[in-house]
């Protein structure tokens, strides 16, 4: 009885740096177990060939014109569930981690990573695995647990609190945050109390600064 043939992953890479993303295509064609599909610029050119190509896998950079890989990843998601996302990007900060997971990606990368862990990455979303380069998970786990790392860092908010302050710091108003997280305003504005007494400032743009330091939103 003949053997079933693996069906090969078809892959689009979503970068608005021209050279890195025509590396990327050339190192990735040569790999027997990808083939890349094709490419684009911007989330939104890329938004146009999912539709028409349906890839398997879509390598995505984060900060791009038009629109951004975050909300890309968002739209493909829901839009193209068959579809994985994997963030390949230069950038490691928590803000963009949590924001890329939050939108539903599948794995996050960094562009220092070697092309071979950049196959396995792609081979291995589509077994449903959550893939993430070491420094980006060791970030993530220490939010998610809550640990000293976490807490020393972000001057002793919690884990919700740091959500919280990350929605504000992005414009979003109590009632929204409310209705992201499914509890009530008042919950709200008391973990905004508390994060204010922890942080020692007195409003919103204050706490703002701070989130924009701390690298949890983009300036």
């Amino acid at each position: 009885m003949a053997a079933t043939a693996i069906a090969v992953p078809t892959v689009l890479i979503v970068d608005d740096q021209t050279l890195f993303r025509s590396g990327l295509v050339r190192l990735l064609d040569s790999d027997p177990r990808i083939n890349v599909l094709d490419d684009a610029a911007d989330g939104l050119a890329g938004l146009e060939k999912i539709a028409a190509l349906r890839p398997d896998v879509v390598l995505m950079d984060i900060k791009m014109p038009k629109m951004d890989g975050i909300e890309a990843t968002r739209r493909i998601v829901s839009e193209y569930p068959n579809t994985k996302v994997l963030i390949l990007t230069t950038f490691d900060n928590d803000g963009y981690v949590v924001q890329a997971l939050q939108a539903g990606a599948s794995g996050y990368l960094l562009k220092d990573s070697q092309p071979e862990a950049i196959a396995a990455a792609i081979l291995a979303v589509l077994t449903g695995d959550r893939v993430m380069t070491q420094t980006v998970a060791d970030h993530v786990l220490a939010m998610l647990e809550g640990s000293n790392h976490s807490k020393e860092r972000y001057d002793g908010l919690t884990r919700r609190e740091i959500e919280i302050l990350r929605l504000l710091a992005q414009g979003l108003a109590n009632k929204q945050i409310a209705y992201r997280f499914k509890i009530s305003e008042k919950i709200v504005r008391n973990h905004i109390s508390n994060f204010y007494e922890k942080l020692g400032v007195g409003d919103r743009s204050q706490a703002v600064l701070y989130a924009v330091r701390k690298g949890l939103v983009e300036p």
